[in-house]
């Protein structure tokens, strides 16, 4: 019998478990320097957090995880997204109750969908994003956008612009609904299967399709634009104006909607223009929501922003650009053991340099001089800690540093000052 990952999962160690090290510190770092504060939400939740009626998302009719426990009809379905539970969390735990609003958050963890795993896209992935939660304004939308930006930007991703749209409020959604049911109502028999099913639960959908995309009728639907109230109109407006003036590039696109049925006004993407990254350009997609908040019991008219990214795509877009998220760090020292009876010597010794603040190893399969000079090689070690019987019974240490070459005989005691004094002046 063999045992094998199941399809669309990944195990993550080795060196590219220290590239996610680095990308995850340069994203707590910019959450931390924008005042946002981490989630953490169950990696399960009851499924009516995220199947909500009407909703068209494939998401939700055809991805996620869903179970049912044991003699129970309780039903529970694996997060397939991180936005609902944020939300459902900010609501029960009443949040909203903050008197200084928005509630700024972010979070960090694995999701799931069942979906075809191609590159970028995977069954099991890991979703890094923010959720500003209760308050509405254009300089929440645009902060939200430049975190994303700025975030993107450091890890090494300059060939990206921001994809930006409008979904209105509430009256302009409806009436371009409308607008959208009786512009499609003849191409109805020309649709795919999936955009017949979008056309009754939401026609916004059908200008995301990746198979009707190409169809001459698609050239002339309606914009969101032409519908919008002086509301929704101004707001958009300062959006825009408020990107001008922090020089972030943006491109407007009538046809940009989102997968799920909660979002109002501001919705965007960021996209790598790099050609190697085909059909998985998008690297981050978000956008606000009006009414996600009411719908789990908060407040009336308490609204939200949030953007979220794929980590796994956003490393193969790291790639493509040549981004160096660096590896595996080198050793400060090794320690090498010249017998069975120094062992325990040698084992008090890397304690003692580790306290102090140092990455050590030393040598656990009592193996000759030789192959443990290969694996001081190997480990990129800075310094060497060479212990035998003679260092032992004298109470001292024999340390070599490997960049100079130069090798000193010192009292044991003496050790962590000696290292301190090398490792420092680096």
């Amino acid at each position: 019998m063999s045992y094998k990952i199941p399809r669309g999962c990944q195990d993550i160690y080795g060196e590219k478990s220290y590239q996610w090290q680095s990308l995850e510190r340069t994203i707590r770092e910019f959450c931390y320097l924008y005042n946002y504060d981490e989630i953490r939400t169950p990696i399960f939740e009851h499924t009516n957090v995220f199947k909500r009626e009407n909703d068209s998302s494939d998401m939700v009719n055809k991805e996620m995880y869903t179970f049912q426990l044991a003699n129970s009809k309780t039903s529970l379905t694996i997060r397939p997204e991180g936005t609902a539970g944020v939300v459902r969390s900010f609501v029960e735990n009443k949040m909203y109750a903050n008197p200084d609003l928005p509630v700024k958050l972010f979070y960090m963890g694995p999701m799931a969908r069942h979906e075809r795993p191609q590159k970028g896209r995977l069954r099991i992935f890991n979703q890094f994003g923010v959720e500003a939660l209760g308050n509405k304004s254009p300089f929440v939308d645009v902060e939200t956008i430049t975190l994303a930006f700025s975030i993107l930007s450091t890890l090494g991703l300059q060939d990206i612009k921001v994809c930006i749209n409008t979904l209105g409020d509430d009256a302009s959604r409806q009436a371009y609904h409308d607008a959208l049911k009786e512009y499609f109502k003849p191409y109805l028999p020309e649709l795919c299967s999936d955009c017949k099913r979008r056309y009754e639960q939401n026609p916004l959908r059908i200008l995301d399709c990746k198979v009707d995309h190409d169809q001459p009728f698609m050239k002339d639907v309606p914009v969101m634009k032409d519908y919008l109230t002086d509301e929704a109109r101004e707001y958009f407006e300062t959006v825009l104006n408020l990107l001008d003036r922090l020089e972030i590039p943006y491109e407007v696109d009538d046809k940009l909607v989102r997968g799920l049925d909660y979002y109002t006004h501001t919705v965007f993407e960021i996209v790598s223009m790099n050609k190697e990254m085909g059909s998985q350009a998008t690297v981050l997609a978000g956008g606000r929501y009006d009414n996600l908040i009411p719908y789990f019991g908060g407040p009336k008219g308490m609204s939200g922003i949030g953007w979220a990214l794929g980590m796994e795509r956003l490393l193969i877009a790291l790639e493509a650009e040549g981004a160096d998220l660096g590896g595996k760090p080198d050793l400060d020292c090794y320690v090498m053991c010249l017998g069975e009876d120094v062992r325990m010597y040698a084992f008090e010794a890397m304690t003692e340099l580790r306290a102090g603040g140092y990455r050590c190893e030393m040598d656990m399969m009592n193996r000759s001089f030789k192959a443990q000079f290969k694996a001081v090689d190997r480990a990129h070690a800075k310094m060497v800690l060479i212990l035998g019987e003679d260092e032992m019974k004298a109470g001292q240490v024999t340390i070599k540093n490997i960049k100079t070459q130069e090798q000193k005989t010192m009292d044991r005691d003496k050790l962590l000052e000696y290292v301190d004094s090398v490792l420092w002046e680096e």
